[in-house]
């Protein structure tokens, strides 16, 4: 097959699916990071309360690196979800739109991933400032 024979990869809709499922991978991770620095920034807490208990007395003011870190994991993951949004669409302007691919119908993952960051910001100033 010579070069003016072979299909435009960019009508191929092919390409489309993997430029989402990267993206999906992507709010997957960020999502799964938000949740492993939830539980990273409460467990600091979970020990100084069974320590409170064990010797029945008031609980320590600090927890510790714990909250600093799982704080540190959640940013990392609303960062991941914010530079995903971009790529992808960079990514998707760079090709033709073909039916029944309009931009409504690929925007929702990007709409996921922005409404995901900006839970991950609600939990980082929760856990910072209201989650002592």
């Amino acid at each position: 097959m010579n070069e003016s024979m072979k299909p435009d990869a960019s009508d191929d809709p092919r390409v489309r699916y993997a430029i989402e499922r990267t993206l999906l991978a992507w709010v997957r991770t960020g999502l799964a990071l938000m949740g492993l620095g939830f539980v990273v920034a409460r467990f600091g807490f979970f020990l100084r309360e069974i320590e409170a208990v064990r010797q029945d007395a008031l609980p320590k003011a600090s927890t510790g690196f714990s909250l600093w870190i799982g704080t540190a994991l959640i940013l990392l993951a609303v960062a991941v979800n914010l530079l995903i949004s971009a790529e992808h669409l960079r990514l998707m302007r760079q090709i033709p739109p073909l039916p029944p691919y309009g931009v409504r119908s690929w925007l929702l993952g990007v709409g996921v991933s922005l409404v995901l960051a900006m839970l991950g910001i609600a939990m980082a100033i929760y856990l910072v400032f209201l989650g002592h």
